[in-house]
């Protein structure tokens, strides 16, 4: 049974429909993007080898790597990118809507974070090599593994590492929020970590090219990655993103973790930009 949010239209992507042009846009893009990552992935792993022995979990030179190739992504790609809100400056953790591959460039541009992902991306050609060497942590969709995923949280967030998640659980279409799962937020509620932490939800809007349908950018149930990339990649026009942070939110002054998953999830909702209200 897949995991993944599914909807009434499966989303597939028809990629016969591009001609000739389409897919010389698509290579115009491509190549300068694949440049752009993996040189710098090998530039990141270079300085994580010294890094790593000095530093040990902190990683206080890489994060900027990290940031450099979001930020020319997003001008490669054409897209607009745009920021509201102030970053928080407090220790703790930071968690968005979930719409597509794309929030790894959108909300690793501005802020320094670590994402936190299911433990199936590890494995994903290209992807999950990026995800690894930028220090993501991996989660097992395991009962058994809770315990020691909630320590490495821990480990991390006393590290000072801003972790980011998906309470969702799952990407949609853009057009929605799924209700905030708590099941992570139990980690900063932990007796030394509850009094020093704060989250900051954050809203991710995509807006599609003009004569795109809305979910232009969606990327959500069983699509495959390549496709989508492709489609992006060859969009005639291209649209924008618009990354916006709330006021964060004291972990003490909540009252379970349900109550703060609810208040994130609250604020994320209020700035989606036609966010239809699942529940």
């Amino acid at each position: 049974m897949s995991m993944s949010w599914q909807s009434s239209d499966d989303g597939n992507i028809d990629l016969s429909v591009l001609g000739p042009r389409d897919w010389l846009r698509f290579t115009r893009r491509a190549l300068p993007l694949a440049i752009l990552v993996f040189s710098c992935l090998i530039l990141l792993l270079a300085v994580r080898l010294i890094e790593r022995p000095l530093f040990g979990m902190r990683r206080p030179v890489t994060p900027y790597i990290t940031q450099f190739v979001c930020r020319n992504a997003f001008r490669i790609m054409g897209m607009g990118f745009s920021v509201k809100g102030a970053q928080m400056t407090q220790r703790g953790a930071v968690v968005a809507n979930h719409s597509s591959w794309l929030d790894i460039f959108s909300l690793n541009a501005v802020k320094r974070v670590y994402f936190v992902s299911k433990s199936e991306v590890a494995q994903w050609p290209g992807i999950g090599w990026l995800a690894r060497a930028t220090g993501t942590v991996f989660i097992a969709r395991d009962p058994r593994k809770a315990h020691a995923q909630k320590e490495l949280f821990e480990a991390r967030l006393k590290a000072g590492h801003k972790l980011l998640f998906f309470p969702e659980g799952t990407s949609t279409d853009g057009l929605r929020v799924l209700p905030f799962k708590s099941t992570l937020f139990a980690a900063f509620f932990a007796p030394e970590m509850r009094d020093i932490l704060w989250v900051q939800p954050v809203s991710v809007n995509y807006y599609a090219p003009d004569g795109e349908e809305a979910r232009f950018y969606g990327w959500w149930g069983d699509m495959d990655f390549a496709p989508h990339l492709v489609k992006t990649l060859a969009a005639k026009r291209q649209g924008r993103v618009e990354v916006i942070y709330h006021t964060p939110l004291r972990v003490a002054e909540a009252q379970s973790r349900k109550s703060l998953a609810l208040d994130c999830e609250t604020a994320v909702r209020s700035a989606l930009t036609g966010a239809a209200h699942e529940v």
